[in-house]
């Protein structure tokens, strides 16, 4: 792999692995929400922040799926 292809590697590898960090947070969240809010907050927030974990997850398949295509197009 050329010194170019390779940084655009990188930068493809940091972005997902950002994005499942964030999504990975999102479900931490929505599970910590459900049980340490009050009973007037933890269902929507917990809703919320589930249903932005349930998106983000589909846009990172997808993502996943595009990037693994452009790798293997690379050898």
């Amino acid at each position: 792999m050329d010194p170019a292809t390779s940084q655009v590697f990188k930068v493809k590898f940091i972005k997902l692995t950002m994005l499942l960090n964030v999504i990975m947070l999102l479900y931490a969240g929505a599970v910590v929400a459900y049980f340490l809010l009050g009973a007037d907050l933890n269902l929507p927030v917990a809703i919320v922040l589930g249903g932005a974990a349930v998106l983000l997850s589909l846009y990172f398949r997808k993502a996943y799926a595009r990037e693994k295509a452009w790798l293997h197009a690379q050898n």
